[in-house]
Parts: C-alpha cells; structure tokens; sequence
C-alpha cells in the first residue's frame, strides 16, 4: 500500500451508494500520507466474475477490497487463499490484493462485532439471543458467538426464507459446534419477550417507507437491540427499541473496527491511536 503510486481501494457489492467506509478510509489515507484512494463499486451479479479476473491483471491498480452485501460468500470462490477465520465462517469482507497479484481474503467482521459488543460492555454469556436474517454479515455473528469460549445459551435466528437458515447452519456445522442456534419460522418464536439479545443483521430499516419487522410489544427493559444498520443512524426497530427505553445500538461501531481491521490489513502495521480518531470522528461527521 505504501509504495505505488495513486493506489486504488475500495468496497464491492451492491448497495454500496449508502457506505460511509470511502469517508474512513480516505480520511486514514489522508492522515497517513500515502497516495491511495478509496471508491464504491456497485456490481451485479454477473460483473462480479469479470471484475476478479481484472483485479490479478498486472496492470490493475487496486490492492484491496472491502465485500459487503450480497457478495461476502461468492467472493470466496475468487480469492487464492483465505486466513483460517475466513475459513471457518466461509465468508469474507476484507481482500489483500499483494503486489503479484495474488488475492488473500480475511473476515474483519466477526472481530469487528466482538470488539464493538465488548465497547457497549455486552456481554453475551450464558445469554439468549435473537437474530434477523441469514445472510453474510449474521453468519460472521452466529459463527463468532458460536467459537467464543463465553457463548450464549440459546441463538434463535429468523429468515424470510427458512431454508437460507438450514443451509447455513448445516454449513457451518461441518467446521464447528452450533448446537445453540435454533431456526425458527417465524418471528413470533424468535422468543423475543424472553430473548437479552435482539440483533438486525437485514437490510430492513434502510429504506425510508421500511417498517420494523418487530412489533413494539416484544421489546421489553432488559433487551438490547443491535441493528447492524448505521445509515440511517436510527431505523424504525432503534426508534421502537428507543421509545420503550431499551438500550440499542446501530452498526457504526462494527463498521469503525472491521475497517480498522482491514486498513491493518492492507497496510500491514497497526494504525496509531491519532489516525484512529480520525476515522471514527469521520464516520460521525458522515452521518450529520
């Protein structure tokens, strides 16, 4: 990263218009002196296959990339070599692109939830939890909370289509112990009233006509509600959760230290206290 000339980084997937990762990442640039931007790339389906075989082109100028949604589990069939938590969760947010053009690909977000849990003081042990949606990102979470030494007692997850969820419990189940998740078919058994725990992982709430998925009677004082959404600041779940004076948090805490995680990666060395600052401050400004 340090060493060539305008290089380019950026995230793939599709929204990508809604991401505040150019700010942060482009502020750490700035603040680090080096030559490099940061760009959205909004692919469909079919341009993702192109798009990979350009990358190890010799010529391409692009040497990392953030992966968010729908493409967190596709991408890894075009990667040469994934870490070991990448591995585990078959899921990746974060790509190096090395000087020889050969692509390694992490997951900062299973550690970006973890660390953003153990800032609210969070805890997850011995605790039940409810998750909505079954896609990359609640795979990360599902799959962290299974493998910490401290798991919940219980994980009840619902999808819109349950067969999502089986395949990605039978999946993970090959490479560890999620023997406490249990699907469910409708959100009504997610137990919610009984739940500690209520996390959003679906992209319901980022539209301005969303409505919550969660009727406001489920959402009791000893909840805490996790949306992984971050723009809006506040989805109609956070405002529900807000109104009945439950704690709640949105997702620009995940988004802040997967992608401190990943700009380590990139330039492999840690990013000193000021620089962080300076990304987190931006993702704030970002959002005003």
């Amino acid at each position: 990263m340090l060493n060539k000339s305008q290089a380019i980084y950026g995230i793939i997937g599709n929204p990508v218009a809604h991401s505040l990762s150019p700010v942060m990442q482009n502020t750490a640039f700035k603040a680090l002196g080096v030559d490099a931007v940061y760009k959205l790339f909004p692919l469909e389906e079919e341009e993702v296959k192109p798009f990979f075989e350009e990358l190890k082109l010799s010529d391409s100028p692009i040497f990392g990339l953030n992966v968010t949604v729908p493409y967190k589990e596709k991408v890894v069939e075009y990667v040469d070599a994934v870490t070991p938590l990448a591995e585990k969760l078959m899921a990746i947010n974060t790509i190096v692109i090395s000087q020889d053009r050969k692509l390694t690909g992490y997951n900062t977000d299973a550690p970006g939830f973890l660390t953003h849990l153990t800032e609210l003081k969070v805890s997850v042990a011995g605790r039940r939890v409810a998750i909505l949606g079954a896609g990359g990102s609640a795979r990360a979470i599902i799959a962290t909370l299974c493998m910490i030494p401290d798991r919940p007692q219980s994980i009840k997850i619902y999808n819109r289509t349950i067969s999502r969820v089986e395949e990605l419990l039978a999946d993970l189940g090959q490479r560890m112990d999620v023997s406490i998740v249990e699907p469910v078919r409708a959100i009504d058994d997610l137990d919610i009233e009984l739940s500690d725990l209520l996390i959003n992982t679906t992209s319901v709430g980022m539209g301005k006509d969303d409505v919550s998925l969660v009727e406001p009677e489920l959402i009791h004082s000893n909840l805490f509600v996790y949306d992984l959404i971050y723009n809006p600041t506040e989805t109609p779940l956070i405002k529900i959760a807000k109104s009945r004076g439950v704690r709640t948090a949105n997702g620009l805490g995940m988004l802040y230290y997967q992608g401190l995680l990943s700009l380590q990666h990139w330039a492999n060395m840690e990013i000193d206290e000021s620089i962080r600052k300076k990304m987190r401050d931006s993702l704030e400004r970002g959002l005003t």
